[in-house]
């Protein structure tokens, strides 16, 4: 046994198989391994260090433990070749801070390095990792029995969107964060009331940046210090599934920041990220790229998704930018990428790693999704990889979002010469398993608010609003909206506040809410809105061609036909009366929404709750009803039963 200074060299948690699997790319539980371990050994406890630094010449361990001197607790390579250095310290306890000191083999470069597996971390703007454990007893195992049926693409998902930093924040010390612990209550109450099936969180893993929204990850292990520990963390997703709400987490493999003490440049060489600034810097973001060739950078990255789905028991994770990922000259000018060996821009590294990205994780945990923000016409994101897809289970469907923004934002008399921006998405709606969002991306950086796009006086605005996220909901696809819209909040997101409650004390926001409500209600107990969301079976025109009246109606119907919903929306503020409508059965058609109504602060028009189809042929339909649609408003229908 060799020892100094505390340090053992012959306790190595890898074996020549978990080295090869590194080395080879296809160790996905590398946060078994890597990293700091504690270890307890008859009552003794110790901890395994191990780090990935193939250039190094030298590495140690600095610490609080040790006055963070260079040469009191130096790593070997036991594994020689490997590029791991390890080694185990005694008498070390959970919480003690530390770095890692390496010097390079080359250029005489010497860092202090965050550890790249560091499960907790001190809070920015401090940079040391902290030793910890995952030790958590969780309560969820009846919301994970049930997940496989409420993860399923036939079921609803109502997608809650939150920046944990700013979706409320504590009085008292001023404007300071509620923790995880604090927040879990409240946002589950919240969400439960208001209907919503899955929360999202905006990146959770640590980043040095709060400006970036988490965006700028570091820790790909490590959920931020700043509003709390692993456990407290662990306590908010088992709270929210306890109480039936499913949670997503924004994960971002695209990019990481050029802080010194993070990834970059970890042992003197580009390990992580590409060399050539062409393929490793993205202009955008200022950031660097990670290099997708390179076999342990995709276990690391694969080892990161498989870990929140492990340990912190997250429902599915929202993969960001992919487009960024998939086009070699992504933000680039002529001159200023490199072509793949074929030529072309499309990089093909990283179209592998996506794709056994998605089979890893669908494999390990089939009853998750994985979702992907790609703002491009890319081909079969949502289909599976042995069919040539990207293997992911939904993608955000940027198209939609754009066009329906772009046509509610203009004034609506001339709304009739841009009616194909609300019809145009229907020709490709289910090429994809598309999920429709209404996110922070659209609430910042001058785009305004939700409401504040809606042209007109604050009557116009309200109904406008109402009018968009009741085409939200009875559009093909899935929905996610971000926090703060489901009221009507005026002002843009901003990170570094709370949302502004206070206006839900006025009639107009407070309509806006139970509109919400109501809408999740219906969405979720009717089939016919949810169950045939990426199929044509599931949607048919009655009416798409009326741009004179900026008029749209259409039929969504259940799996087997026999449940259907009618949908009519008037995207002007002149209330049409005696307008007539085909549809498919006689009887009574109950009037189930109406975004008009006074009570979301509505005009009141309507149809007294019910039209009653006469044998009047219309639409290609032999029966119809002849019913006042509302001003700026939508209605839902549904057939009585005898």
């Amino acid at each position: 046994m060799k020892k100094k200074n505390n340090i053992l060299y012959n306790q190595s948690i890898f074996n020549h198989d978990d080295v090869f699997l590194f080395n080879e790319g296809t160790h996905y539980q590398l946060y078994r391994h890597l990293g700091a371990h504690i270890i307890v050994n008859k009552k003794k406890k110790s901890v395994h260090f191990a780090v990935w630094a193939p250039n190094a010449e030298y590495v140690s361990v600095i610490g609080d433990f040790n006055e963070w001197r260079h040469g009191s607790h130096p790593l070997k390579q036991i594994h020689i070749g490997s590029g791991i250095w390890e080694g185990t310290i005694s008498n070390l306890e959970k919480g003690a801070k530390y770095k890692y000191h390496i010097k390079s083999r080359f250029q005489q470069y010497q860092v202090d390095k965050q550890d790249p597996f560091a499960f907790y971390g001190e809070k920015p703007p401090l940079t040391a990792s902290i030793i910890w454990d995952l030790e958590y007893r969780w309560r969820d195992q009846k919301w994970l029995e049930l997940r496989k049926k409420r993860n399923r693409l036939n079921q609803p998902f109502s997608i809650y969107e939150v920046h944990l930093g700013s979706w409320q924040r504590k009085l008292e010390p001023e404007n300071t964060f509620l923790s995880y612990r604090e927040i879990a209550p409240k946002l589950a109450q919240y969400c439960k009331e208001n209907g919503f099936t899955h929360v999202e969180l905006l990146p959770i893993m640590e980043h040095p940046f709060y400006g970036s929204w988490g965006y700028q990850t570091m820790g790909y292990f490590s959920p931020t210090s700043r509003y709390g520990t692993p456990q407290d963390l662990m306590f908010l997703i088992d709270y929210l599934h306890q109480r039936e709400i499913g949670v997503i987490l924004d994960w971002v493999p695209s990019h990481f920041p050029g802080d010194e003490h993070g990834l970059i440049y970890f042992d003197g060489t580009h390990l992580y990220e590409h060399a050539d600034p062409r393929q490793g810097f993205h202009p955008d973001w200022k950031s660097y790229i990670f290099n997708y060739s390179r076999n342990e950078v995709r276990a690391f990255l694969i080892s990161s998704a498989l870990f929140w789905l492990d340990h912190y028991h997250a429902d599915g994770l929202r993969v960001d930018a992919v487009a960024s990922m998939l086009y070699l000259d992504y933000s680039r000018k002529e001159g200023e990428w490199i072509p793949n060996k074929y030529g072309g821009r499309e990089n093909l590294e990283a179209i592998s790693f996506l794709k056994k990205l998605n089979e890893t994780a669908y494999h390990f945990f089939p009853d998750i999704q994985m979702i992907a923000e790609e703002s491009t016409d890319w081909p079969m994101v949502s289909r599976p990889t042995y069919t040539g897809g990207l293997g992911f289970g939904m993608k955000w469907n940027m198209g939609w979002m754009h066009d329906t923004l772009s046509y509610l934002s203009r004034d609506p008399i001339y709304r009739k010469y841009h009616h194909r921006e609300l019809t145009f998405s229907l020709l490709y709606a289910f090429n994809e398993n598309f999920l429709l969002s209404l996110s922070h991306d659209e609430v910042v950086h001058g785009k305004k608010s939700l409401l504040e796009k809606m042209p007109g006086d604050d009557w116009q605005k309200f109904a406008g609003l109402r009018l968009l996220f009741g085409y939200l909901y009875a559009h093909p696809g899935k929905k996610l909206l971000f926090m703060g819209s489901e009221f009507g909040q005026r002002q843009e997101w901003r990170h570094d506040h709370s949302l502004d409650w206070h206006l839900l004390k006025y009639s107009s926001h407070q309509g806006i809410q139970s509109w919400i409500k109501d809408l999740n209600q219906f969405y979720r107990q009717e089939k016919a809105l949810h169950e045939v969301d990426f199929e044509s079976d599931g949607f048919q025109w009655l009416e798409s061609n009326d741009n004179e009246h900026s008029v749209l109606v259409f039929l969504r119907k259940s799996k087997d036909g026999k449940e259907q919903i009618l949908v009519t929306c008037n995207f002007v503020p002149t209330p049409w009366t005696n307008y007539r409508i085909g549809v498919p059965e006689k009887g009574i058609w109950q009037e189930c929404l109406n975004s008009d109504a006074s009570t979301y602060g509505g005009s009141g028009h309507g149809n007294m709750g019910k039209a009653t189809a006469k044998p009047i042929p219309s639409h290609g339909n032999d029966y119809s009803l002849n019913i006042t649609l509302p001003p700026l408003g939508i209605l839902f229908f549904k057939k009585m039963k005898i």
